[in-house]
């Protein structure tokens, strides 16, 4: 049952303060929301309400991680905010037990996001949040917002006090700096793959596309493109910098690095050693799901019935070196084969830049703590393993982050298989108790040898004489 909201004096500090309402957050505030004795929270988005990934919700496209990976099932399965009562307030519980259905689809996911955002209690959307400081006076953190009207323009400006932060922005599309100028000039169509359905139409129309990056995103959008494409005159590039379109690890074991074991043994290598092993990973979250290129190559084959092969190339192993405009409506891309060494040219009408996603920078917003940020070689936010910015010792309140600790945390850090457990840890860690009992052990591999003393050695005995037995 849903905890009672905690009455708020306005000129008492919140318990929690949320920056940012995506998944993260949303499962935070869910999970916030069931704390027995009630927590103070409040969290602001400055969008006016919840989306996610609408660019991406193409007809059939599914989640990646199953439905028991929503917002707070594995880490509270009698939760009133999970997947399942999602499906039983819409009576639509025994069609979902029909459809055998582990892998729910993208657009469910987010009409179930939305669900849980327009009934749960704290979510203040429309309001950006514009700065973060430390009131020693107060013993809290101040955080300044906006609230915006229904076009975005500013409408009053408004303070919260709480004694803790959780940061959870999300992160922004990843555009090359080659393709930087020519994705902000509008004339030619060079669209990331977030605004791929707003841009759709548009694309198809051109005469020639070509796709950029290797992932799951860059899959999807060539196939939809590929699908809506006459045969023998498709006319897509689909590129690559990986040396091949390869499978996302999926194996039982393989999963088990989204897991908090392998979390954990992840924080506590060193520095050296994460920043070294983290791109080498790439296969455990930026590879293809296998059905998807199945789906490709049964579209390609599906293509040669009659003769001839598709008008379509796909290569990896290559990389956008510079680019620049022919004319007034075409793109000329300079390539790069990494593995022959060779270079090319390629004019297009249309790019996709399937290129990813990069953590949102927290510098600006965290400005005014600056002064009290512990910070790493490389000058990023150290982390620890309640997943709190290490600060001075004299702010007493808690910074924690969701989806901004790859650094520290691993290739689990924007999982959604982890939302629940990393919420759950937060809550733990600003409650100082366990309102969420965690299991002490999620996966059967061992990530590394168990830490023991080393065995002694025996004192050197005097060497003694051997006995022979006479004859």
């Amino acid at each position: 049952m849903t905890a009672a909201p905690q009455p708020h004096a306005p000129d008492q500090p919140h318990d929690l303060v949320g920056i940012g309402i995506g998944p993260f957050n949303l499962s935070l505030a869910a999970l916030a929301d069931g704390v027995h004795g009630g927590l103070a929270t409040a969290f602001y988005e400055q969008r006016p309400a919840f989306h996610w990934h609408p660019g991406l919700l193409l007809d059939g496209a599914t989640l990646q991680v199953p439905f028991l990976a929503d917002l707070v099932t594995l880490a509270d399965p009698a939760s009133p905010w999970s997947f399942l009562n999602y499906l039983r307030t819409r009576e639509r519980l025994f069609p979902f037990y029909f459809s055998e259905r582990f892998h729910i689809q993208r657009a469910e996911y987010d009409a179930y996001c939305r669900w849980v955002s327009d009934h749960l209690p704290g979510l203040h959307f429309g309001h950006q949040v514009d700065a973060v400081r430390w009131n020693a006076e107060r013993d809290a953190f101040e955080v300044d917002f906006t609230q915006l009207d229904a076009d975005g323009e500013a409408e009053a400006l408004g303070r919260a006090y709480t004694r803790n932060v959780a940061v959870g922005v999300g992160t922004q599309p990843y555009i090359p700096e080659p393709l930087k100028p020519l994705a902000e000039a509008p004339a030619v169509p060079v669209i990331h793959s977030s605004a791929y359905l707003d841009h759709r139409q548009r694309l198809l129309a051109a005469e020639h596309i070509t796709v950029i990056g290797s992932g799951q995103s860059g899959a999807e959008v060539f196939l939809d493109l590929l699908r809506a494409r006459p045969a023998g005159r498709e006319k897509i590039t689909w590129l690559a910098r990986t040396e091949a379109f390869a499978p996302m690890e999926y194996s039982k074991l393989g999963l088990e690095h989204f897991t908090p074991d392998y979390s954990r043994y992840f924080h506590a290598l060193p520095e050296s050693v994460r920043d070294d092993l983290g791109p080498r990973q790439w296969q455990l979250h930026k590879g293809i799901d296998a059905d998807t290129i199945a789906a490709i190559h049964d579209e390609l084959y599906q293509r040669t019935l009659h003769g001839g092969w598709p008008d379509a190339v796909l290569t990896p192993g290559v990389s956008v070196r510079t680019a620049g405009r022919v004319g007034t409506t075409k793109v000329e891309l300079h390539l790069e084969h990494l593995q022959q060494g060779t270079r090319s040219r390629l004019t297009t009408d249309a790019v996709v830049l399937a290129t990813g996603y990069r953590e949102r920078p927290l510098g600006q917003l965290l400005a005014g703590l600056d002064a009290y940020i512990r910070r790493d070689a490389a000058e990023r936010p150290r982390i620890d393993d309640q997943f709190r910015i290490v600060l001075d010792p004299s702010v007493t309140g808690s910074v924690y982050v969701q989806n901004a600790e790859r650094h520290t945390h691993g290739v689990g850090a924007p999982d959604l298989g982890l939302a629940a457990w990393r919420s759950a840890t937060i809550l733990n860690s600003l409650t100082g108790k366990d309102p969420y009992p965690l299991p002490s052990r999620t996966a059967f591999t061992s990530f590394g040898l168990e830490r023991r003393e080393a065995p002694r050695v025996p004192a050197q005995q005097p060497a003694l004489t051997p006995l022979v037995q006479g004859h």
